[in-house]
């Protein structure tokens, strides 16, 4: 039984990825208002009833990507060791992810940014970047009271690692040097940990 499940459910996260992968290459080849919802489940092999069991729209689909990358990243810090200050274990947290996940394409990375520029995404991009600082907060707070961070609001410390990881990735297309994305991140995280880490 267990078996069966497990297989249902993986199967379910691969057909929501494959709709997420469609929706996305969709909306920067062709940008969102010309992309239907019919042509994102053509695109993934699905009818248009299996992405209603999905998505409720094709912003949910375009965006899906980014907000399992944010779940992701809550789990890691909740997993980090209990010893660990605040600030360390969000980093910890960000390079157990990199690990998994890599280097980002430049080219592509920009495109996307620029896809998800439409007004109906970004609005949607700030409710969900608000939900992540709230889950963020309540993982730190869990580790206040323990190391440098002590004396940091958690809510404070949670947006300032936001800030540093979207302005990593807008330093990262925008600089004319060829770092990599993570040494980037390395830098911006070690300026920015300065006022939690004195």
């Amino acid at each position: 039984m267990n078996t069966t499940l497990g297989l249902r459910e993986r199967k379910k996260a691969e057909t929501r990825q494959a709709v997420h992968e469609a929706a996305l290459r969709l909306t920067v080849e062709l940008g969102l208002d010309t992309v239907t919802v019919e042509a994102i489940a053509d695109a993934a092999n699905i009818s248009r009833r299996t992405f209603s069991n999905y998505f409720a729209g094709k912003e949910d689909a375009v965006l899906y990507g980014e907000e399992r990358r944010y779940h992701l990243l809550i789990e890691r810090v909740r997993a980090q060791p209990p010893e660990l200050p605040p600030w360390e274990a969000l980093c910890a947290a960000v390079d157990e992810l990199w690990l998994e996940m890599g280097e980002p394409d430049r080219e592509w990375a920009l495109r996307t940014r620029l896809a998800k520029r439409h007004p109906s995404l970004l609005a949607r991009q700030l409710a969900n970047q608000s939900a992540l600082e709230r889950e963020l907060a309540d993982a730190v707070a869990e580790r206040c009271g323990r190391g440098e961070a002590a004396c940091v609001q958690p809510r404070v410390l949670a947006a300032a690692f936001i800030v540093a990881l979207r302005l990593s990735m807008h330093i990262w297309i925008e600089e004319q040097e060829r770092r990599t994305l993570r040494e980037v991140m390395a830098d911006l995280f070690e300026q920015m940990a300065r006022p939690f880490t004195a």
